[in-house]
């Protein structure tokens, strides 16, 4: 007898039904942890403090700044850029934050896959392929400023959250 898609579902069914699948709240409690998380990471690095995220340096026009209002999507094509930056920086001060950069990025595509908001993938920014000029002109600033940048975007990051973002 053949039995087919349907009977080989039937037979999955009762170990289907144990798995419970992951508060959101959960998820969002992650989310804002992780966030705190590269924060403390980014302040650990001593050199940071000393330019303002609002302060504008020519050159680095690339680099996001502030935005008010985040969306889902708008965090995660933020978070998308700075992690394109911080791997092209061959600092080891940067490693572990972009790394923690790629999680939060996960954990901001399971907010909106439970909100069935679709996230268009983050497309690369066209400025950055001349970020190897940039890079080799004043790699220091460069990492101070996107940085700072990135800290302030995630503290608004951490705000919105709070208040539930739309797609």
């Amino acid at each position: 007898m053949r039995c087919g898609p349907l009977c080989r579902f039937l037979w999955l069914w009762p170990y289907l039904s144990y798995i419970e699948a992951v508060p959101i709240r959960k998820v969002q409690d992650d989310t804002k942890t992780l966030i705190r998380t590269i924060v403390t990471r980014i302040n650990d690095i001593s050199h940071t403090q000393s330019v303002s995220s609002k302060q504008r340096v020519t050159g680095l026009d690339f680099i996001p700044g502030l935005t008010p209002v985040l969306s889902l999507s708008k965090m995660d094509q933020t978070l998308a850029i700075y992690q394109q930056i911080l791997t092209s920086l061959p600092s080891r001060n940067v490693i572990q934050i972009s790394n923690d950069l790629e999680n939060l990025r996960d954990l901001l595509h399971l907010l909106a896959s439970s909100k069935s908001c679709p996230l268009p993938q983050a497309r690369a920014l066209e400025t950055l392929e001349s970020l190897g000029g940039v890079l080799e002109a004043s790699l220091y600033s460069t990492e101070v400023v996107a940085l700072s940048r990135l800290q302030g975007s995630l503290q608004d990051m951490l705000r919105q959250l709070d208040l539930s973002p739309g797609c």
